[in-house]
């Protein structure tokens, strides 16, 4: 790599039977947890309070909710984690421990710690794009995004 930007890899993962932790309930946990709907059955999310949506998608048995404080024992077992909570000192630590045992980890208040970014997502039959700008201008992914759907409306690429 000549860049002295890091640029990460775009990768297809079955994620489908992963264990998958989300620590935080407030608009960005609420963002990866939509997105990781579409991919996995198994996440868990843990945080002092939540939106309702977060309630409604556990009420409707589609995630794991524990209304609590995040504990080091909750990265036991865990593919993946999203740390998402509004404490940068709670989520830098959690990416930490998340390096030190392998996991995966998504740090939403420091892209330095990420392993992975959350990409845009657009899916259309068997059609999976993903959009990332590196972390560098959500904008910019959040456009391409929408120009995407739009082009996809109503067509079926072959």
């Amino acid at each position: 790599m000549k860049s002295s930007q890091k640029r990460l890899f775009p990768m297809f993962v079955d994620i489908s039977e992963w264990k998958i932790l989300v620590v935080g309930a407030g608009k960005i946990a609420q963002r990866r947890i939509e997105t990781l709907l579409q991919f996995a059955s198994s996440i868990t999310v843990v945080a002092p309070e939540c939106s309702e949506k977060i309630r409604q998608w556990a009420q409707e048995g589609q995630i794991c909710l524990e209304i609590r404080a995040y504990v080091l024992e909750d990265l036991d077992g865990m593919h993946m984690v999203c740390a998402a909570t509004s404490q940068n000192a709670v989520n830098e630590e959690i990416g930490q421990e998340c390096r030190k045992r392998g996991i995966p980890v998504n740090v939403c208040s420091n892209q330095m710690l990420c392993d992975f970014h959350f990409p845009g997502v657009v899916l259309r039959e068997e059609l999976t794009i993903g959009i990332n700008a590196s972390g560098k201008n959500h904008r910019k992914a959040k456009e391409a995004r929408i120009a995407i759907e739009k082009c996809m409306q109503g067509r079926i690429v072959e």
